[in-house]
């Protein structure tokens, strides 16, 4: 299966935390969505997130690997479409409608603010056509 994905996390406490390249990132507590896409095997790329977010550190490659090996940040819910065309960043459009951007997180290989929102709810997701996956 391909497609795109919102992990929907939960940050328990305010921290900062060094993000890769980015640097040290002040994160606040509450509700955030992040943005991706997985056009060669969605299922994997899910599974790789969840096991980062459950003590699986190994390699830390995107952005988003940084945030979850937090003790303090947990995935609550994951939506999914699935599609064979490059819609991730139209995803990232909507969901900035719905919230505050953190900037330059998750796009360095694209022309977008970011991918990651400080949103109060993921209820608009299914607006997006997103399906919610069954952790």
């Amino acid at each position: 299966m391909k497609g795109i994905y919102a992990l929907c996390i939960v940050v328990d406490i305010d921290f900062y935390s060094k993000i890769g390249a980015l640097g040290n990132i002040f994160f606040q507590k509450g509700l955030y969505v992040y943005v991706g896409s997985a056009l060669n095997s969605l299922e994997p790329r899910l599974l790789r997130h969840i096991g980062k977010s459950k003590g699986n550190v190994g390699r830390l490659h995107w952005h988003i690997d940084y945030l979850l090996i937090n003790s303090s940040v947990r995935i609550v819910d994951i939506f999914f479409k699935e599609t064979l065309d490059r819609e991730e960043c139209s995803l990232a459009e909507f969901v900035s409608l719905h919230g505050v951007g953190v900037s330059n997180f998750g796009s360095s290989d694209c022309n977008c603010d970011g991918h990651l929102f400080k949103v109060d709810d993921t209820g608009f997701l299914e607006e997006f056509g997103m399906i919610k996956w069954s952790m």
